[in-house]
């Protein structure tokens, strides 16, 4: 997925506000937070979706982060405003993958854009199992309707 993300302006986002613990000395986000911030979006998309943390572990389900990747295009600095679009771009037999793209509020700057690949897996084994059919149902309604 190296080109970055392929739809950057998702129908979901989640706001942030960057943290003066989320710079470095140079004043700007430090480079990894952007990780970070895909990871909150993709959480708050999928909650959003109803397949959160706590559908999936009801369901005797989890997923593992295989990969990650970012793109960075700007700077955010403290107290930043940020929109971090999301959306499941892909599903395959037991992974997904999320994009996401960072822009600054004020004046909608790109600054990132990242994916964050996962698997399902079984809770009590650990091992991969099939992406469920109403995980799959709740994307395509969800980016449908986006």
């Amino acid at each position: 997925m190296g080109d970055g993300v392929t739809n950057p302006q998702a129908g979901f986002y989640h706001p942030l506000a960057v943290r003066f613990a989320d710079t470095d000395a140079q004043g700007h986000v430090y480079f990894s937070n952007y990780l970070v911030y895909c990871d909150e979006a993709l959480s708050a998309y999928l909650e959003a979706i109803g397949c959160g943390w706590r559908a999936l572990q009801e369901q005797g389900l989890e997923f593992f982060f295989i990969e990650t990747g970012c793109q960075f295009k700007g700077r955010a600095y403290f107290e930043d405003l940020l929109q971090v679009h999301a959306r499941v771009a892909r599903i395959g037999i037991s992974s997904f993958t999320g994009e996401m793209a960072v822009y600054r509020e004020t004046d909608d700057a790109l600054l990132a854009t990242g994916f964050i690949s996962c698997v399902m897996v079984d809770r009590e084994t650990g091992q991969p199992t099939p992406v469920p059919q109403d995980f799959r149902d709740a994307v395509a309604r969800f980016e449908a309707a986006s």
